[in-house]
């Protein structure tokens, strides 16, 4: 019986087409970060169990692979099955984000870092998740994050760069969703929701998008122990769902924010979300911002300000951050202010064009079978020299197909090697295509 020679599930492998569009779409995203003035770090791909499950990563702790300490023997692992007790069979584990390993960076090496630190991290990350259409176990983020900052510059920067991004990129259309922890609490405030309700509410007004306003309501209605809260809560989502979001208001003004929330709540947090807003739209007036007062962003870590990427055309989000300032402060013994904003990247890169560019720079060398080694070598030699990226081909019956092969490969002109051909001056470029 033949073994599977297929990836593991929930993973993949890319073909160099597939792969070429990959690393243009990372390149891009790489230069444009760079040019907003951030800087790319790297960290391990296992960090502490411990430290993976320490409350800082929702979830998503629940998805992650734990790694088998080194050394153990079948008596040990015999012993964890037949009790039921994993305890001390795991001391590493592979990162399930990379906000984790930020923070952790940070504690590290913040001696060593700027006051504010502007940091790019664009690495696969794994998690247990059950595989389907646009979920996978293995998985590239492209974060930035900005460390010691606490005014909104944090916010403007890190939209204002992740939107400049998505445009390079080719995406146009593309809207900000933004939200404030501080607006969602005052909410519930306002609707008699008593404190220790709050965390499930959100989570149960996170599932919006997936159930509806009339199921957050009929849940909340089985969860909550306040009916006056939820039928309050329930008119207010009902006639502001119905209504639609108006994402047509521009400039994004403190009035018009105010307007989609009962008067008192969080003022402080609306007037800050207005800065950021009237600060993003003064740098880059492309930037469409919409307030949505029911923007949840499940982790936990939040603090203050959320926000997605969303398309018309797409029904799930195209990237997400906020602010997080209690997390680095586990590591460190006092608060640091944080934000940061992360790309769907396996979402977007489906969603662009493979760059052409650079085809004409790329050639294809056809030769007969007979042609010597070193003939082909020094042309190859002189034309890569020259700038080009050249590929050998032997010439095949079916040339055709070899061709149309190459050029969806990338490459932009073939030549034929002939016996007498000893320069690249001498070869005859033809287009492909």
């Amino acid at each position: 019986m033949a073994t599977s020679v297929n990836p593991p599930r929930g993973m993949r492998d890319f073909l160099p087409a597939e792969k070429a569009r990959r690393e243009h779409a990372l390149g891009v995203i790489r230069s444009v970060y760079s040019a907003h003035g951030f800087d790319e770090i790297e960290t391990p791909v296992v960090e502490d169990f411990e430290r993976l499950h320490s409350g800082l990563g929702g979830d998503n702790e629940k998805l992650a692979f734990s790694v088998l300490k080194r050394g153990l023997d079948a008596t040990a692992l015999a012993h964890a099955a037949d009790s039921g007790d994993q305890s001390g069979l795991t001391d590493l584990g592979l990162r399930f984000d990379l906000t984790v390993p930020l923070a952790r960076f940070y504690a590290t090496h913040r001696a060593e870092l700027p006051p504010v630190f502007r940091s790019i991290q664009i690495a696969p990350v794994w998690r247990a998740e059950r595989p389907q259409k646009g979920r996978y176990r293995q998985f590239v983020q492209c974060d930035i994050d900005i460390i010691g900052e606490a005014g909104p510059l944090a916010e403007v920067e890190l939209i204002t760069a992740t939107a400049a991004a998505l445009r390079t990129l080719g995406l146009s259309g593309t809207r900000v969703r933004i939200n404030d922890r501080r607006v969602l609490l005052g909410l519930l405030e306002s609707f008699g929701f008593a404190a220790g309700e709050h965390a499930q509410v959100l989570i149960t007004i996170d599932k919006l998008d997936k159930i509806g306003a009339e199921g957050v309501v009929a849940e909340l209605g089985e969860r909550s122990s306040s009916t006056d809260a939820v039928q309050a809560f329930g008119a207010y989502l009902t006639a502001r769902v119905g209504e639609g979001v108006d994402d047509t208001i521009h400039p994004f003004g403190l009035e018009s924010i105010q307007r989609e929330v009962p008067a008192g709540v969080a003022p402080e947090a609306l007037q800050s979300l207005a800065d950021i807003g009237a600060a993003v739209q003064q740098a880059d007036p492309a930037a469409v911002l919409v307030f949505d007062p029911f923007l949840v962003r499940g982790m936990g870590y939040y603090t203050g300000t959320i926000f997605e990427i969303e398309h018309p055309d797409f029904g799930y989000s195209l990237g997400g951050g906020g602010r997080y300032d209690g997390m680095i402060g586990r590591f460190l013994g006092q608060d640091v202010p944080a934000a940061g904003f992360s790309i769907g990247f396996e979402r977007i890169v489906d969603l662009i064009e493979a760059d052409a560019s650079g085809a004409a720079d790329q050639v294809v060398l056809v030769h007969d079978a007979d042609a010597q080694p070193a003939q082909l070598a020094l042309l190859k030699t002189e034309l890569v020299a020259a700038g080009k990226r050249v590929r050998l081909e032997r010439r095949t019956k079916n040339l055709k197909a070899t061709l149309d092969r190459v050029e969806a490969a990338g490459f932009g002109a073939f030549a034929f090697v002939g016996r007498e051909t000893s320069s690249a001056d001498q070869l005859e470029f033809k287009p492909l295509g």
